[in-house]
């Protein structure tokens, strides 16, 4: 894909203004079904909860050099975010950064695996009761994670799931690839597939699918992007028997869980050695 530095700018012009107060665009959702916030917005405004004990942010934007004129630093390509990370949805904290290129544990760059990409996550912190901290991907309306998408090309948007909410039997080890960026959701399959993980194809509702323009996997330049959703199985797989918390998960990652890394990050290469600006 050869993009024009006149197409990327129109698109930037062309996506809607986020809220200075509020990081909402439009009206204020109303709280999907099993939600207990309607929003992000919802989630912060609430005096119940303190960031840092009951929820954290963490996110990197990396500087961007509009002076090199072959285009390839004209803005960042590709974001990966989590945005159900820490103790909602098991795993996927630490697959946003190493994915990112940044080491769970350290959060160390590793140089030798490729670039670094911008990365957002939101994670619950609580010993129990995180799924209450859980907002739909549609109703994600964070400040810094609508930006860093609405500046990129790409974004991988990293999910939990269960079997049977994948439509899976019980036990069963599986990615499902959803959004709307049909190469790169190709890309993923392939990659995964060639590394002996099972990647299927994501249908059904937007929840899994993620197949939802507003779904924020979905609000970057090109208006598209990919949603993983890894049954708790898979991830479970990833680290060390015994140590898949949010403590120990960090530095505790098994094989299986670099090779999920690279693969994904593999596809991201693939997308984006196709995205020249000139």
């Amino acid at each position: 894909m050869i993009l024009n530095r006149r197409t990327v700018i129109t698109a930037l012009a062309a996506a809607p203004a986020l809220s200075t107060v509020t990081g909402v665009v439009g009206s204020a959702p109303a709280r999907a079904a099993g939600d207990t916030y309607a929003s992000n917005t919802a989630l912060y405004a609430d005096i119940g909860l303190v960031e840092g004990v009951d929820y954290g942010r963490r996110s990197r934007r990396h500087p961007i050099d509009d002076a090199d004129l072959s285009g390839r630093s004209a803005f960042n390509r590709t974001t990966v975010i989590a945005p159900h990370g820490g103790g909602i949805e098991g795993g996927t904290s630490e697959l946003c950064l190493a994915i990112a290129g940044y080491h769970p544990a350290d959060l160390a760059p590793t140089p030798a695996a490729g670039p670094v990409h911008d990365f957002w996550m939101f994670e619950g912190l609580r010993l129990v009761g995180n799924a209450t901290l859980h907002v739909t991907s549609t109703h994600c309306d964070d400040t810094i994670a609508r930006s860093l998408c609405a500046g990129s090309l790409n974004v991988v948007s990293l999910h939990g799931c269960t079997p049977a909410q994948a439509g899976l039997a019980a036990g069963t080890r599986a990615v499902l690839v959803g959004g709307l960026n049909a190469d790169l959701r190709k890309y993923l399959m392939e990659e995964l597939t060639a590394t002996g993980i099972r990647a299927l194809t994501a249908s059904g509702e937007e929840e899994i699918a993620g197949v939802s323009p507003n779904n924020i996997c979905n609000r970057t330049l090109l208006g598209m992007g990919v949603q993983l959703e890894i049954t708790t199985d898979l991830r479970a797989a990833m680290f060390a028997e015994g140590r898949n918390t949010r403590a120990a998960r960090a530095v505790n990652t098994r094989p299986l869980f670099w090779s999920f890394v690279n693969a994904v990050r593999t596809a991201v290469g693939r997308i984006e050695a196709d995205q020249r600006v000139i």
